[in-house]
């Protein structure tokens, strides 16, 4: 099985709608998959651009499987395959040819009219009238197939979710975000309900955070097309030497010509990235993954203060609970996933630290206490996390994914006694810690 043993890695730029695919089918078959989609592991541009990479996957595009057992697989719909589990690939001939048939419509039939309405909206493609409205109705088309598919089913193939649905989704969640405001996606309620029900399972929350619908219908941003497009024109100005460049020699301008000509053909065709991929993956991420929430009463550095410099049982831990707030705030227990795995405890050590460390950006928004117990060869890892907000924080930033699908993750009930207990003895580094069964050995504090 794929979730048993080796480390499987999964190259892309963040927001990949491509990848969410082969993270979501991971999702529901249990696959240890790592994501690779900022430096130092992956480097948009670069990464992909390099001898190593290349002779991997010779297109130099992403999503890219790696498995440690070297199997390779460029292509996100083989990616996404291999990953799933028979449940998802159909476990019939008939079945898995419904999966294939739903996975090729998505890329031949929403695919391409996708991209040409949505693409202008994001700046990274020219606007044409007459293509986008091409486009939007080759996308009510679309949508009327689904829709009238879906009339009597809850999912595309048999009654549960399959690699169908995943593909189809992620293929369709760029439409739903940027352009299908309520009016234009009125006429098809299974879609809607169907689209829905999917961006809520677990699995693909997991991987795509909280997907908001479109409100209003998103236009050509002419502004942000000219900040994206003009590179290409000062790259040209300066190869020309900037405003100089008129009273250059002909016999000058000849060699500069064929000098370009000569590092053009030099270039392998691998290194020619996509436009749109590279001005997807240069899309700026927001800057506050929190900004959306309303302003809390609860202030974290406060009790931060309380915990750093005050005793814990008797100050800080009566503090917290006086002042949380439970609108604003949630409190999850972690667990690691893999205790057979650890084995020396400063090794396991490590892995907290460095989790910690990789979530720098996170520490103004939240507050953990995680505790390494047992001894060598048997020991396990759990923590009480403190988050802004109702969800998993960890969903809410790509660059924050490394480590914690590596942790069972469980939201406690604020007002339960098993919380109120777990919330003092992870505190406080002290108690009897009966859901554990082994000794305290050590702990680490993430603030």
């Amino acid at each position: 099985s794929l979730s048993v043993g080796g480390k499987l890695t999964l190259y892309t730029y963040a927001e990949n709608w491509r990848a969410y695919k082969a993270q979501i089918a991971a999702q529901y078959s249990g696959a240890r998959l790592k994501v690779a989609s900022s430096p130092p592991a992956f480097t948009f541009g670069q990464t992909n651009r390099s001898p190593a990479f290349l002779s991997n996957f010779p297109l130099g595009k992403v999503p890219a499987y790696q498995g440690d057992d070297g199997f390779c697989l460029f292509e996100s719909n083989a990616i996404a395959h291999y990953l799933s589990n028979d449940a998802l690939r159909g476990s019939t001939p008939q079945t898995s040819a419904q999966v294939l048939q739903w996975v090729s419509f998505a890329d031949s039939e929403v695919i391409p009219p996708a991209s040409a309405w949505v693409f202008p909206t994001l700046g990274i493609m020219q606007f044409n009238k007459q293509a986008t409205e091409q486009a939007k109705e080759e996308v009510k088309r679309v949508l009327a197939v689904l829709n009238q598919h879906l009339n009597t089913r809850t999912f595309l193939v048999e009654e549960r979710v399959s690699l169908a649905d995943i593909t189809v989704v992620c293929s369709l969640l760029w439409l739903y975000k940027q352009v299908l405001e309520p009016a234009f996606r009125q006429p098809y309620p299974n879609v809607n309900r169907w689209f829905v029900t999917c961006i809520n399972q677990p699995q693909f929350k997991a991987v795509l955070g909280e997907v908001k619908l479109c409100e209003k219908m998103a236009q050509f941003d002419a502004k942000k097309f000219a900040e994206i497009q003009p590179k290409k024109e000062t790259l040209s100005k300066k190869e020309k030497g900037g405003k100089d460049a008129g009273k250059q020699q002909p016999q000058q301008q000849q060699e500069k010509k064929e000098k370009k000509k000569e590092e053009k053909k030099a270039a392998p065709p691998a290194e020619e990235l996509d436009e749109c991929e590279a001005a997807l993956a240069s899309e700026p991420k927001t800057k506050d993954p929190f900004a959306h929430l309303p302003k809390s009463s609860f202030v974290m550095d406060e009790f931060k203060r309380k915990y750093s410099n005050e005793d814990t049982l008797t100050v800080a831990v009566p503090h917290f609970w006086e002042n949380f707030d439970r609108e604003g705030y949630s409190i999850w227990y972690g667990e690691y996933r893999f205790p057979e795995e650890l084995a020396m405890t400063f090794m396991s050590c490590n892995l907290i630290t460095g989790m910690f460390q990789r979530l720098d950006k996170l520490r103004k928004n939240a507050f953990a206490s995680v505790i390494l117990f047992g001894t060598n060869n048997n020991s396990s890892i759990s923590g009480i996390w403190v988050f802004r907000g109702q969800d998993l924080a960890f969903n809410l930033s790509e660059d924050w994914q490394i480590d914690y699908e590596s942790y069972s993750w469980r939201k406690l009930d604020v007002d339960s006694e098993e919380c109120k207990t777990m919330v003092k003895e992870y505190f406080a580094w002290e108690g009897e810690f009966k859901h554990v069964g082994k000794p305290f050995n050590q702990g680490k504090i993430f603030k």
